[in-house]
């Protein structure tokens, strides 16, 4: 897919707009205090942000995963931590509950994602376990017609925020096999959040660390088959993937845009910056990435969009646009000089933010394999 119909351009121009207007004039003060207005919530559900990934029936805007890509990428472009909550209520909460739930959950749960009366968070990661998700300790005991649920999480995106967790518990053997995903209320009884502060990127993203301590809920909560956790896991990473590609061709743009007006601003020996050869360089050469990480993540994007499996170019974007987004942001701190290590500009955060992109939903190491295993038929995880 090269060229974008005129209603996405609307949708894109629309999700600018908003980016410029409710979310630039705070980006720094937010980062600086750790944590995002919440009142900003109302205001992503109000534009159909927030219940983008799928159709009015369950009260979402119902946008093609191309159009999704349009949005995070704008909010990409202007502060991350908010592209987070967006990216992970849709892709990695309301899409993998559109998929797998039952009408009842979908019916339960998706309006309430759309609308903002509640946030879903992705609780996968646990201390002991990160790129080898198979290995998850945490525990689902049947108790009669329930479960009961004990374990940690750990660098969980909106876990402080979430009014429901889609929580991955071992019930049955080791392995991927003995996996089950369950939907979790967090004002349920022995369920606690506890927010992680500290980080060098993402810092106004709320971000928390999870305890279940024998939470009970019914096997209505399940979410898929017993023991199909980790597909279930898989497929909302490939979806997830594809979001956060967009999200860092965001920072990557942002980083591109910002030293073409800097370079062209500032002066050192008589003319612009930009006249330099080097200074040109380093903006070409992100430029160039840049339009190339888009291009892949659009083709995952389309692929999704026609029912296509896409796991192998969900990664490949994945892979190329975090490391863009690292690359552009380095040579954007280099392009400001001494301006580009203080927070006066944004391009210091864009590095501290794009730098995490390349070690969640699945390291650019785990891309690698996961690319490689598609390409050699040969499975470097067992």
């Amino acid at each position: 897919m090269l060229e974008l119909t005129q209603e996405q351009e609307l949708i894109r121009e629309a999700a600018r707009e908003f980016a410029v207007r409710e979310i630039a004039p705070h980006a720094r003060e937010w980062d600086r205090a750790e944590e995002t207005d919440p009142g900003l919530v109302a205001k992503l559900a109000e534009v159909g942000f927030l219940g983008a990934g799928w159709g009015d029936e369950y009260g979402g805007s119902g946008l093609d995963t191309v159009s999704y890509c349009l949005v995070v990428e704008e909010l990409g472009k202007v502060d991350s931590s908010v592209r987070g909550i967006v990216s992970v209520n849709n892709g990695l909460v309301g899409k993998t509950i559109a998929r797998f739930g039952t009408d009842e959950q979908k019916g339960e749960w998706l309006p309430r994602l759309a609308s903002g009366d509640g946030l879903g968070c992705y609780a996968l990661t646990e201390p002991g376990c990160g790129s080898d998700a198979a290995a998850l300790a945490t525990r689902a005991v049947q108790d009669g017609s329930d479960w009961l649920l004990s374990g940690s999480k750990t660098f969980i995106t909106l876990g402080s925020w979430a009014t429901v967790a889609l929580v991955f518990a071992r019930t049955g053997e080791a392995g991927p096999r003995g996996i089950t995903c369950f939907l979790v209320p967090t004002d349920a009884p022995g369920f606690a959040a506890h927010p992680i502060k500290g980080k060098l990127g993402l810092r106004a993203q709320d971000t928390a660390e999870l305890t279940l301590d024998e939470v009970r809920v019914p096997d209505s909560a399940r979410l898929g088959e017993l023991g199909q956790g980790f597909r279930v896991a898989m497929s909302a990473l490939d979806i997830g993937r594809i979001s956060l590609g967009a999200g860092c061709v965001g920072i990557a743009q942002g980083c591109v845009d910002a030293c073409v007006r800097y370079a062209s601003e500032r002066s050192a020996f008589g003319k612009p910056i930009a006249a330099f050869q080097l200074v040109q360089e380093l903006i070409a050469d992100a430029a160039v990435e840049t339009e190339a990480a888009r291009l892949l993540v659009w083709r995952a994007a389309s692929l999704a969009d026609r029912g296509v499996t896409h796991t192998y170019e969900s990664s490949v974007a994945k892979y190329f646009a975090s490391e863009t987004a690292v690359r552009a942001a380095n040579a954007a701190v280099q392009v400001f000089g001494g301006y580009g290590y203080i927070d006066e500009y944004p391009v210091e955060r864009y590095l501290r933010d794009a730098r995490v992109s390349t070690l969640y939903e699945g390291t650019s190491q785990i891309q690698k394999l996961i690319i490689g295993r598609a390409l050699t038929g040969e499975s470097a995880f067992v």
